[in-house]
């Protein structure tokens, strides 16, 4: 049997499949959802960069780089290169919009906020931000910038809502750099938690949510967590598995004859789920998959944990998620005591749609495609490609499931070239004296 006539293959042919009617909806479709965000550009010719950008964004060309999108376009380079590099718009109106929207959509009282870091390789040191640090893309510590998420998931989808670039402490400090990439005056050296916090405290007011999960890079910041319990937001956070714990429910032989039982001594956690008899493990469905549900064991246990610097925490839950697929196991922290063990294997498992939305922004809308070089411009770019990506998702919710991507993506590979075109050539968009930091 050839490989496409296999079911499995058919079934991902149809779901790719889109008529030439879904396609020309898909490009009424960006008319509408410009209509929602141009408006916030006071400008007109701020307009018409944004709009060209967008659709640019949204093409199959290979680079979505200012320049490739201004040839695609018929335009100047010159002017969308400072539009996005220097350009004196607001992102927060636009990000604040975005929540708006998401909410509209995927709003949903049992939802999750999923912070996340992301690692952008580059070349030379000329970046605002880029030092050598831990790039999770490359999988070691090398040249990059490092950027911060904020992530919703819900039942209906999964969508980016804000991004903020990380300066390091070094980085924060060299007044040389931030004065060559433009780093405004008030902003200062923050751990990458306290960034992401920062996005969370934001988004709270606009987007119901449960939840607030992450990878073990926040799991492991007891600062974090405390920060969590004070807002009374439930949290599921990755830990390493060398993590400390005790479990509050096992005792060790009093010292002497008569005395009380003492509390365990603390042990890595891998090693104290090594021991544990299979009766503790649940099996508990966390999705519906392409073939069938998927499901995990999940074992639960009230414990204490040291922090970083040795001192006993409060109790808190673990949570330990294994799949049988391929005996992957995860080790978790959380504050909802009360939570049922589906409830808990479900939100933590939104962390893992956001990796694959964040992979999708850099394969589909262009990411990780840029060479601004400014603080302004690292935000221009990361607001434009959050639009772009949402744009990508309200299609296909609007299509039942079917790939509204594109990069080659079947009926929406060039949206650019069947929508309405934006009006021709436009001025740079620069504020008078505004300092250039070109793409």
């Amino acid at each position: 049997m050839d490989i496409l006539d296999h079911p499995d293959a058919q079934a991902l042919l149809a779901d790719a499949e889109l008529s030439a009617t879904a396609v020309r909806s898909c490009a009424d479709h960006l008319t509408a959802f410009l209509g929602r965000y141009l408006p916030l550009f006071h400008r007109h010719e701020q307009r018409g960069h944004a709009d060209t950008i967008l659709r640019g964004k949204l093409t199959g060309l290979q680079r979505k780089t200012t320049e490739p999108i201004a040839t695609h376009a018929g335009q100047k380079r010159r002017p969308l290169q400072l539009f996005a590099g220097a350009g004196g718009w607001d992102d927060r109106a636009l990000l604040d919009e975005l929540r708006r929207h998401v909410a509209e959509e995927l709003g949903d009282p049992d939802g999750v906020f999923v912070l996340d870091g992301s690692g952008f390789p580059k070349k030379g040191d000329d970046s605002c931000g880029v030092a050598r640090q831990w790039c999770g893309r490359l999988g070691k510590v090398d040249n990059c910038q490092v950027g911060y998420f904020l992530a919703y998931s819900a039942r209906r989808g999964c969508a980016l809502l804000d991004g903020r670039l990380y300066l390091s402490r070094e980085r924060a400090a060299d007044p040389g750099h931030r004065d060559k990439t433009h780093v405004p005056p008030g902003v200062t050296f923050q751990e990458g938690w306290r960034l992401a916090l920062g996005l969370l405290d934001q988004a709270r007011g606009t987007l119901p949510a449960a939840w607030v999960a992450a990878d073990d890079e926040f799991g492991r910041c007891s600062e974090l967590r405390a920060e969590l319990r004070q807002r009374r937001l439930h949290y599921v956070l990755d830990v390493p598995c060398n993590t400390l714990v005790r479990d509050t429910a096992e005792r060790r032989p009093p010292t002497r004859p008569g005395g009380k039982p003492r509390l365990p001594l603390f042990e890595r956690v891998d090693r104290w789920v090594a021991r544990q008899p299979a009766g503790r493990w649940r099996e508990v469905q966390v999705r519906e998959g392409a073939k069938g549900p998927i499901t995990v064991r999940v074992l639960l246990a009230s414990v204490q944990a040291k922090d970083e610097d040795g001192r006993v925490g409060p109790r808190e839950r673990l949570v330990v998620i294994r799949r049988d697929a391929d005996g992957q196991t995860t080790y978790a922290l959380s504050n909802a005591h009360q939570a049922k063990r589906w409830q808990v294997a479900r939100a933590q498992a939104s962390r893992h749609r956001v990796e694959e939305v964040l992979e999708e922004g850099k394969g589909e809308v262009g990411l990780n495609h840029y060479e601004v070089r400014s603080w302004v411009g690292w935000h221009h770019h990361v607001t434009l490609s959050l639009l772009a990506l949402w744009f990508l998702q309200t299609e296909r919710l609007r299509l039942g499931g079917k790939n509204a991507g594109g990069d080659g993506a079947a009926g929406a590979g060039d949206l650019h070239g069947t929508a309405a075109r934006a009006g021709g050539q436009r001025d740079a968009d620069r504020r008078g004296g505004e300092p250039s930091a070109a793409a």
